[in-house]
């Protein structure tokens, strides 16, 4: 079961904030103060402990609220959980993601309410899964807006021109896989293909209509519509991204990850802490 975190962040802010705000307006004023006895509309100040659910909202409260404005307006943390980011990033990595580089949006309804910025072609995007929202998934930005895209020979052509695709030799890579470093955008990054040419992915979003090439790959062409990005991971022949489930719509992105504060093999003793620290690019 997937839970929107977002979504419980903000009840419980509004449950903690909606006790406390309760208690200030109405119950304290009636609580700290009791009759004189003898004295008709005579009061007295009087010490009494908090009622649990009272104690409990001043206390989480603040706290609530500070991760929910972090989270939503400067960076959250994600969990890499799958391989199809390979070599870029591992399963097991831990990032954050910048929230303010596409514009600020109101948790949960994710609606834009401050900045315009937009994915650059090249950036790695976290972005809500577009058949189940509740999910959030990773991948790089290959298409714009308007870009007619192309893909033959296993390399990707983008308004006419070819994208730079360079073999790595000598660069360790997954068994049966081969290393690229690839160019979309001012800065080169790494991908990695299935090396005897095969095609890995299950199925095809209908909408690229796919077709067989001479040499054995799978070629297709397609346009990016207006407000949409398509998505693609460096893992290209593992990946479930826009080739499977089709264009990103604009309001389902999440921000621009940039950062690799943990990697999970390194917390349990089995190596990549070298990968700590470093940039997404």
């Amino acid at each position: 079961m997937n839970i929107d975190f977002a979504a419980v962040l903000v009840v419980l802010t509004g449950l903690t904030g909606g006790i406390w705000l309760l208690d200030a307006l109405v119950l304290a004023p009636r609580r700290v103060r009791v009759p004189v006895a003898g004295e008709t509309g005579a009061t007295r100040p009087v010490a009494v402990k908090l009622p649990w659910y009272v104690d409990l909202s001043k206390s989480f409260f603040p706290v609530i609220l500070a991760v929910l404005v972090l989270r939503s307006c400067v960076v959250e943390p994600f969990r890499i959980p799958s391989e199809s980011m390979v070599p870029t990033l591992l399963k097991g990595d831990f990032i954050l993601v910048n929230k303010y580089t596409y514009g600020l949006r109101l948790p949960v309804v994710n609606t834009k309410i401050i900045g315009n910025g937009q994915p650059q072609r090249g950036d790695v995007v976290v972005f809500r899964y577009p058949p189940d929202p509740a999910v959030a998934y990773i991948k790089r930005v290959v298409g714009l807006p308007g870009d007619r895209l192309a893909y033959r020979g296993k390399q990707l052509f983008v308004n006419g021109q070819p994208m730079s695709l360079t073999p790595l030799s000598g660069d360790p890579a997954a068994p049966g896989y081969q290393s690229f470093t690839e160019q979309l955008g001012e800065t080169p990054h790494r991908i990695q293909m299935l090396a005897d040419g095969r095609w890995g992915l299950v199925g095809f979003w209908p909408g690229l209509q796919p077709r067989r090439e001479a040499d054995g790959t799978v070629g297709w062409e397609y346009q990016v519509p207006s407000g949409h990005y398509f998505m693609m991971g460096d893992n290209r022949d593992n990946s479930s991204d826009s080739r499977v489930w089709g264009p990103l719509p604009e309001e389902n992105l999440i921000g621009r990850a940039f950062f690799i504060w943990m990697n999970w093999d390194c917390i349990t003793f089995n190596g990549q802490c070298g990968r700590i620290g470093d940039g997404i690019k």
